[in-house]
């Protein structure tokens, strides 16, 4: 079945989050903000894609609309994998990353959601699920420098049932106060977002040795430096988590092969898409390195993520961006219940976007 059209829309939906205001990339955000792509064929069934991302929105949204889409026109939706292949040769040499990529991975979601739909199952049915229903979440806090705010938003995404907490500070203090809030019994992550040298992340992470992390998530700058992450990992007393970074399952095997990480960590609208976050799950398995997706999403790129989660034969964690939206996209699927998800069990994703949402709070 041919493609018809491709469309984007960009919604930006206010939220809450229990600090003073933050954000990231230089921008302190005021929304949270969802790219969507919706591909129609010509028997007129829509799937729904999300292509990263926040402050680069308009360039991806700009790359997909006059770059992408027209190379979609007229080819087999059903060819999934091939029409991927056939886009990331024709496009390499605008990027192997950024919107070029961002901008695929929001197609490739949308093909799978119509072929879903077509086959009338649910994805993980698809991927060979399920072999679950529901995903535990961990929440994803904002970034505050503060410790009084990062221990009473810890304490609080406790409160609400998650056992899982991970924070985005580069400072000992607001990770310590978090810890103590948080109770011994609470697995803390840190992602630092690649701030360090090899010999600053080894000193760091002697300093929050005392915090008891679950993993130490992309201490080290370049994020693609896997031989200082692998020294690192080596030498360092606690377990270390990087991906959300990498372009390609390609970056996942070289990071695999130098034995640079315990957790792999795919992001399905930064990657390529469903096929590419696939394949990064099966080198992680033949590594015997487990997973835990980057999703702090609450579109078609969070509800894709807990398909492929529900089939895998191995547990993992969804992150959770941990804040509270004025208004869902996505109805309950994306809410956390006691730091429980429940993976949708409709045709496709499960759920197309909320119409009367995006009408009101489109921006593009």
């Amino acid at each position: 079945m041919k493609i018809a059209k491709v469309e984007t829309a960009l919604v930006r939906i206010p939220y809450r989050h229990g600090g003073p205001p933050t954000g990231f990339g230089g921008r302190t955000w005021t929304t949270i903000d969802t790219l969507l792509v919706r591909v129609d064929t010509e028997d007129g069934l829509s799937g729904w894609g999300e292509a990263f991302g926040y402050n680069v929105n308009e360039g991806t949204k700009a790359t997909i609309d006059s770059l992408i889409a027209p190379l979609c026109i007229g080819r087999d939706a059903t060819a999934i994998a091939a029409l991927m292949a056939d886009l990331q040769r024709t496009l390499h040499f605008f990027g192997r990353g950024g919107p070029v990529i961002y901008g695929l991975s929001g197609i490739d979601i949308a093909l799978w959601d119509l072929a879903g739909k077509r086959a009338g199952v649910p994805l993980y049915r698809l991927f060979g699920g399920p072999a679950r229903h529901h995903v535990r979440a961990y929440a994803s806090l904002l970034r505050y420098r503060d410790p009084a705010v990062t221990a009473k938003v810890s304490a609080e995404a406790v409160q609400r049932g998650y056992q899982h907490v991970k924070l985005h500070e580069i400072d000992v203090a607001p990770v310590a106060s978090a810890r103590e809030a948080a109770g011994p019994a609470t697995r803390i992550m840190v992602d630092t977002n690649c701030p360090w040298s090899l010999g600053e992340a080894q000193f760091m992470a002697r300093q929050l040795a005392a915090c008891d992390l679950f993993w130490l998530e992309e201490p080290i700058w370049p994020p693609e430096d896997f031989a200082a992450l692998a020294e690192l990992r080596r030498t360092s007393a606690m377990p270390i988590a990087a991906g959300e970074n990498a372009g390609s399952a390609v970056q996942f095997a070289q990071m695999l092969a130098a034995r640079a990480i315990d957790y792999a960590q795919p992001s399905v609208t930064k990657i390529g898409g469903i096929g590419e976050f696939r394949k990064v799950l099966a080198l992680a398995e033949a590594a015997n390195v487990m997973v835990a997706p980057h999703s702090p999403y609450f579109g078609p790129g969070l509800l894709a993520t807990l398909h492929v989660l529900a089939a895998a034969p191995q547990e993992m964690l969804v992150e959770r961006l941990y804040v509270d939206l004025e208004a869902s996209l996505c109805g309950e699927f994306v809410a956390a219940r006691e730091g429980i998800m429940t993976v949708p069990d409709g045709p496709g994703l499960g759920c197309d976007p909320d119409h009367e949402v995006m009408a009101r709070y489109r921006a593009a």
